[in-house]
């Protein structure tokens, strides 16, 4: 009996070790979460051969990319209130069978409308996936893991966008359209065989009634104000009326949605977790950090295809170097995150990444040559130790039970940070462009360069508050 005890009491991990049953939920949960990112970077390739493929026109075809992030959008609010109402493993499951589902039947639409209806569809399970899961891994591990795990899951956000366009150029050159749905499908399937043994469901809340006009209120506001974002980068409008309006009506929707709900004693977002000066900081900086990814990702294929030539598949190739490096930080970060503390890594990424802008901005080398590919692996380091450890800051300084409404807001953060950085940056670039596209991508670079340098202020901010608890 004694020696039983004794083998268990060693069978039993040191508390600062990650269990390997944690661990092999969180490679189940990147999976779900690759599945998502690698349908959005694989699509990104398919517009031309879409509007070819069904007759549409690419107005049309581009509210097959358009729906689906307003949909995203829409579901990201509720996944606060459906974690806590039915426990966060069971929306990831559910919204994970949704997104295969949808997937298969995307592949199946006859034309541009059913397309278009089905990618909401997708879309909505999409808002749910990515929140759910780190809503699961923060419950299941603690805030003194948090950072591992995180790093884990960090690695198919930077991957994903990476090896995603390179994909789709491949299956474009060999195979159908409906490809660029199907793969979705082996991902999804064993994703959710797995997820059934592994992926503990959480505990049902309350039968609480939601917020429904709260929930209107966000749901509403922040696809229009995504959309109106998005349609000033695309520069189908120079700020006119259909930027404008939607942007207007965001904020005062959002507005509308911040009074009504704080304080309220059932929110849709519990938006009191803001008390939280550790919270706060770490939430500014997400918003100011996603320009520097998903900013990048717009500028750096436009930067190659445009100065250098480059075809899809080339450009892809050429932009590995960021996912590499990416990929291979991310668990050195939260290895150091859980170490040291997610302030002073953050803090470390963000002036990384400041300093791997720059020489963008001063240029003066070729885009495919060997100083931008150096440039790119160490931005794709730089960036590792600035997002992942910026989110795990916001999950670790909130309570288990307040964990799925900081994963929502967080999430929206991000976006809105991305889309808003992304249609700055398009419009700069495409107002500058006519007078040389050298002098138009320095210019533009520069103001990566200032949102960098925003969000470095901002990682020494929230080294600071972390430090003073």
């Amino acid at each position: 009996m004694a020696v039983s005890l004794e083998r268990r009491a060693k069978a039993v991990p040191p508390p600062d070790k990650v269990p390997a049953e944690a661990w092999r939920m969180a490679w189940v949960i990147v999976l779900g979460a690759f599945m998502t990112m690698l349908d959005t970077t694989v699509l990104a390739v398919g517009a031309e051969t879409l509007t070819r493929e069904l007759g549409a026109g690419i107005a049309s075809v581009q509210w097959v990319f358009t729906a689906y992030l307003v949909a995203l959008a829409v579901a990201l609010p509720l996944c606060g209130w459906l974690s806590r109402r039915f426990g966060a493993g069971r929306v990831w499951l559910a919204s994970l069978a949704a997104f295969t589902v949808a997937s298969v039947l995307c592949a199946l639409a006859g034309n541009i409308g059913w397309l278009i209806g089905l990618r909401v569809l997708q879309g909505l399970a999409a808002g749910l996936l990515l929140p759910a899961g780190q809503t699961v891994l923060g419950q299941a591990v603690g805030p003194a893991r948090l950072g591992r795990v995180m790093g884990t899951l960090g690695i198919v956000m930077s991957v994903g966008p990476t090896f995603g366009p390179v994909l789709g150029g491949v299956l474009l050159r060999g195979l159908s359209w409906e490809w660029l749905f199907l793969i979705n499908i082996p991902v999804g399937v064993i994703a959710l065989t797995l997820g059934l043994k592994l992926v503990p469901r959480g505990e049902k809340g309350a039968a609480t009634r939601p917020d429904w006009l709260g929930f209107v209120l966000v749901s509403a506001g922040i696809p229009a104000l995504l959309y109106g974002l998005t349609t000033w980068g695309e520069g189908g409008e120079e700020f006119g009326a259909g930027v404008l309006l939607p942007l207007v009506a965001g904020f005062v929707l959002l507005a509308l949605f911040v009074r009504r709900s704080w304080g309220r004693a059932n929110p849709v977002l519990d938006l009191t977790l803001f008390r939280s000066r550790v919270y706060t900081a770490a939430v500014a900086l997400s918003f100011f950090a996603a320009p520097a990814l998903f900013g990048a990702l717009f500028l750096l294929p436009l930067y190659f295809q445009v100065l250098g030539g480059s075809g899809v598949v080339e450009t892809g190739l050429l932009l590995m170097g960021l996912g590499v490096g990416s990929a291979i930080a991310l668990p050195i970060s939260g290895a150091l995150t859980d170490r040291y503390g997610a302030g002073l890594v953050a803090a470390w990424g963000s002036v990384a990444t400041l300093a791997t802008t720059v020489p963008f901005a001063i240029g003066g080398f070729p885009p495919d040559g060997l100083v931008v590919q150096i440039l790119l692996l160490a931005r794709g380091i730089a960036v590792a130790f600035l997002l992942m450890p910026a989110t795990t800051a916001g999950y670790a300084a909130v309570t288990k039970d307040q964990l799925p409404d900081a994963a929502a807001q967080i999430n929206i953060v991000s976006r809105v940070g991305g889309a808003a950085g992304t249609a700055l940056f398009a419009v700069v670039l495409a107002n500058l462009l006519p007078a040389g596209a050298d002098a138009a991508f320095r210019a533009t670079f520069w103001w990566l360069t200032a949102a960098a340098a925003v969000a470095a202020v901002l990682g020494a901010r929230l080294w600071w508050v972390t430090r003073r608890r």
